[in-house]
C-alpha cells in the first residue's frame, strides 16, 4: 500500500542504532538516522535523513565495491574525510561517492551544533564494504549486512 506524503521529521528516528558489532557500534552513538526510503518500502535505493551531534561520526571510514552513495548537507557543518583529504561541507554542499573507487569516506561533526544531511545509496546485490582503518568488512547477503573481521 502506498503511504501518503509525510514530514520527514515525523519518520521515527533511530539514535545510535547500527548494524556494527561491538566495539565499533559505540562510535556512531551520536548519530540519529531517519530511514525515509525504508519508511516508504523503497527497494532499489535507500534515503536517510541523518543528524550528527557534535563530535559524532556518520559511519566508520569505508568504501563500497558496488554501491554508489550521495550526500547532501542540509544544516550545520561537517568534515568529510575522503581518503587522506579533509573537506568542510556546509548547507547546499554535496558529494557523490562512486562504487569501486577504493577511497574510504566518513563524515565527522567537529562543530558545536548538530549537522543534518541526506544520504542516498543503492541496494545493489552482493555489495561489500571495506573499512581500511578497522578490522572489519561487510557483505550484503539476502538484503542483510553480514560483518566479519578481516584479521
Amino acid at each position: 500500500m502506498q503511504k501518503p506524503p509525510v514530514a520527514a521529521l515525523d519518520v521515527p528516528a533511530r539514535k545510535g542504532a547500527t548494524n556494527y558489532p561491538e566495539p565499533f557500534a559505540r562510535r556512531v552513538a551520536g548519530r540519529c538516522k531517519r530511514k525515509l526510503g525504508e519508511y516508504f518500502a523503497l527497494q532499489n535505493f535507500g534515503v536517510n535523513l541523518t543528524t550528527l551531534e557534535p563530535g559524532a561520526v556518520s559511519a566508520l571510514a569505508h568504501h563500497h565495491l558496488r554501491q554508489d552513495e550521495f550526500v547532501y548537507v542540509l544544516d550545520g557543518e561537517l568534515t568529510l574525510l575522503l581518503g587522506e583529504e579533509e573537506h568542510l561541507m556546509r548547507p547546499g554542499d554535496c558529494i557523490g561517492l562512486p562504487a569501486g573507487s577504493g577511497i574510504a569516506h566518513q563524515l565527522i561533526n567537529r562543530s558545536r551544533q548538530d549537522a543534518t544531511y541526506l544520504e542516498i545509496g543503492d541496494h545493489t546485490a552482493d555489495d561489500q564494504a571495506c573499512y581500511p582503518k578497522d578490522d572489519l568488512e561487510v557483505r550484503l547477503v539476502d538484503g542483510s549486512w553480514v560483518f566479519t573481521r578481516r584479521g
